[in-house]
């Protein structure tokens, strides 16, 4: 799997993820994030005001079953886990 990662520095977000799908096709804002110490992959959404004023909102990507989705995910994971070895995280502190 080809996936480009960037790194964000706010809040929970630790980086985002654009992962080729077919040669030259990219699927963007796949979201890694850190709530309390654990890593989620969060995938893209689209998100729309109903007729009724409430919030809706689809999934961009669909899979057949869980399993497919949960081994996608963690395939994901694992490649964050190697591009962080070579990109440590710098942060910044203001006095």
């Amino acid at each position: 799997m080809n996936i480009k990662f960037r790194d964000v520095s706010l809040g929970i977000v630790e980086a985002r993820a654009m992962v080729e799908i077919f040669p030259n096709i990219f699927l963007n804002e796949i979201t890694i994030i850190n709530k309390n110490g654990k890593l989620y992959v969060e995938l893209p959404q689209k998100s729309f005001k109903g007729k009724d004023g409430r919030m809706h909102y689809i999934d961009l990507i669909t899979f057949s079953d869980e399993d497919k989705e949960n081994l996608w995910k963690l395939e994901v994971k694992e490649e964050y886990y190697e591009w962080r070895k070579t990109n440590k995280k710098v942060l910044i502190y203001e006095s």
